[in-house]
């Protein structure tokens, strides 16, 4: 007997459990991963669906997948096509009898499930699938997942209070692969010099990662004091690429969050790390209980929104501005320069960002989430889409007023500058008490300060004088 595990977002070996289950019941496990041209699809905005460096990440992912594989005794198959062409096809020349994979729950990827599914059952196949991408199962929920409560907060007591999480699945020892057949090679990503991935795909990397900054570097301790940090590597774990892949398995963070409680030292920081863990599970249960509705323009709200956004060329203008980092807003341009050469943005950066987009552009936000979409190494649909709904104040805890004061933001979180001008050195010689309103400069001051705006840095798309006074969303 033999079973396709067809790999998705689930790049690794450990606590895997259609990895498992597949080595328990067969004699022989094949893995695959099928690279989906659709992924590659340029966007009606006309920027690719999955950007070079998101391309990048997947990439060093599934070759370190490959490389894991083979260390215990396995291989995996690479293919490059419709999955639900690929698999099927893939499964007749084997002669295996059933394809595991993850549970997916948004409608690209449900889609693909179903178009697979029902072609396997024509050839008297079956495909099993595995929830196997939260800290939480979702069979263990408190309550039934239809009465998900729309605020966070009452999500995270009551998981707190009678949510349990499953034990770990072990690294199966009893893997072989004698397959004869091509194996194909994983797809090469064109190199450009101006990108600068922030991380390397791949479970051993997340496995460096997470020793490095639990262990080594001992920086968990201090995690909620550093967490709204911008510029460098060590402000936060930056695990979330690895988890969007899969990479890293919720569980084991949490393993060793708790671990790290035990040999180091308990406090807010070890407690606010989970935390996010159960942000990322909460907005995957949003995604099933709400379906489709995450990608309306009006997400979660039942009535249409009150003011529709602009589509018209202008605003289409407006927006490769903001994607590009050229709004003349230094720390919106900042953020949105480190995403588009390294796939990477701070938390803090895409609040602003998502902010600056919606409430002071007036722009769709569902063109935000699109580019992070594209450009972000850890993009996941659920945790993408349900951020970018909460800051436009049509998701959970739904306030359209929710705003943010950029220059407040820049100055209270960058207050020397220093991370607009480690991303905008054309303002490296503006002083700090001014860089972050450099639009206002006089003619003398950017004479004095070597910038001249329109041409060496954009004149801002908005008035940076109403920022400064207001309160906002710190």
């Amino acid at each position: 007997m033999k079973i396709i595990l067809w790999y998705r977002n689930d790049l690794r070996t450990h606590d895997h459990e259609a990895l498992w289950q597949a080595a328990q019941e067969t004699v022989q496990v094949v893995p695959v991963y099928v690279f989906d041209p659709r992924l590659l699809a340029e966007h009606p905005l006309g920027f690719a669906k999955t950007g070079p460096v998101r391309q990048q990440f997947l990439a060093e992912s599934v070759q370190d997948l490959r490389l894991r594989l083979r260390q215990l005794g396995s291989n995996l198959i690479v293919r490059v096509g419709l999955p639900e062409e690929v698999l099927p096809a893939l499964a007749q020349e084997l002669g295996a009898e059933a394809v595991y994979a993850s549970e997916e729950v948004t409608q690209e990827e449900l889609a693909v499930e179903t178009a697979l599914e029902q072609r396997l059952l024509a050839a008297g196949r079956t495909l099993r699938t595995f929830w196997q991408t939260t800290l939480h199962h979702l069979d263990d929920l408190p309550m039934p997942v239809r009465n998900l409560p729309d605020v966070f907060t009452q999500f995270k007591n009551k998981v707190e209070k009678f949510g349990k999480v499953r034990p770990m699945f072990a690294v199966p020892d009893n893997l072989e692969f004698n397959e004869t057949l091509e194996l194909g090679t994983v797809p090469a990503v064109p190199a450009a010099a101006e990108y600068r991935p922030a991380f390397r795909g791949g479970e051993t990397e997340a496995f460096h990662r997470l020793h490095d900054y639990f262990w080594t570097k001992d920086l968990l301790r201090t995690y909620k004091e550093t967490r709204n940090g911008m510029l460098g590597l060590d402000y936060s774990s930056k695990f979330s690429a690895w988890l969007a892949l899969g990479c890293l398995s919720p569980r084991f963070v949490l393993a060793e969050i708790q671990r790290y409680e035990t040999e180091r030292i308990q406090n807010e920081s070890t407690y606010w790390m989970g935390f996010e863990l159960l942000w990322r599970d909460y907005f995957r249960f949003v995604a099933v209980k709400f379906g489709n509705r995450i990608f309306r323009s009006n997400g979660l709200k039942e009535e249409p929104l009150r003011h529709m956004p602009a589509t018209t060329k202008s605003a289409q203008r407006t927006f490769e501005q903001w994607r590009l980092g050229e709004t003349g807003v230094p720390l919106i341009d900042a953020n949105m320069k480190e995403l588009l050469e390294t796939g990477f943005m701070s938390n803090r950066g895409r609040q602003n960002v998502a902010s600056f987009l919606v409430k002071d552009l007036q722009l769709d936000w569902r063109w935000g989430a699109a580019w992070f979409e594209s450009q972000g190494i850890d993009y996941d649909p659920c945790s993408n889409w349900g951020n970018w709904l909460y800051v436009a104040g049509v998701g959970n805890d739904p306030r359209e007023t929710r705003y943010f004061d950029i220059l407040r933001q820049a100055t209270y979180y960058d207050p020397a500058g220093e991370y607009v001008k480690h991303w905008l050195p054309q303002l490296e010689h503006v002083p700090a008490d001014k860089v972050h309103a450099v639009g206002l400069l006089t003619n003398d001051e950017q004479k004095h300060f070597a910038v001249r705006l329109g041409v060496d840095y954009p004149n801002p798309l908005v008035d940076v004088r109403k920022w400064g006074r207001e309160d906002d969303s710190r």
